[in-house]
């Protein structure tokens, strides 16, 4: 059986990266194996951020390790939140804050597309695969939907009524900016054998 680390503590990117990798695969996270550090996310760039990361963990472990870091990129706000997304409104990571925060940036504005972005970062020790996946979209008036996590309550990607949070999760993954991201890494994935 295959082993590959998430690096994440987020349950909710856990649960949603793993229902997309194949049942032969083990996932673990750092916490599985006694890593308990906080994940680096210095970088300027959603690139930056992922390589970071996996690169942290893989130093620790030695395993395969994929990380992610996803921005929304709001036109009306020059591509912010972008890289800063999790920690929108400061360090505490609270999305019912980000969200707040970025509705009020927002309040009056009529132009509000925006764009998912998810970049995944594969280090293993033959070496580093980034691969990209977007997702064109718009900032909803107000949150809407239970499911998925972040900003989710407030996307409506492109083509749709709903937003990410109101999607059964199959659907959302199917047309995500993660989905598709996913798919580029599974590719090569299945291709190393």
């Amino acid at each position: 059986m295959k082993v590959l680390v998430i690096c994440t503590g987020n349950p909710g990117k856990r649960k949603e990266i793993e229902e997309m990798l194949p049942a032969a695969v083990r996932v673990l996270v750092p916490a599985d194996l006694g890593i308990r550090s906080e994940l680096p996310e210095t970088g300027a760039t959603l690139e930056e951020n992922a390589l970071e990361k996996a690169r942290h963990v893989h130093q620790l472990c030695g395993l395969p390790c994929m990380a992610d870091d996803t921005g929304l990129e709001v036109n009306a706000l020059n591509g912010r939140p972008g890289v800063y997304s999790a920690r929108y409104a400061g360090s505490a990571n609270d999305p019912v804050q980000n969200m707040t925060k970025l509705l009020g940036e927002l309040e009056g504005v009529q132009e509000r597309g925006a764009r998912f972005r998810t970049v995944i970062a594969f280090v293993t020790k033959e070496g580093e695969t980034c691969f990209e996946g977007r997702v064109e979209g718009h900032i909803a008036e107000k949150p809407a939907g239970d499911g998925g996590f972040g900003y989710d309550p407030l996307f409506i990607p492109e083509g749709r009524e709903e937003t990410f949070a109101q999607m059964d999760p199959a659907d959302k993954n199917a047309i995500g900016h993660r989905g598709k991201a996913m798919a580029r890494f599974l590719e090569h994935y299945r291709s190393l054998g």
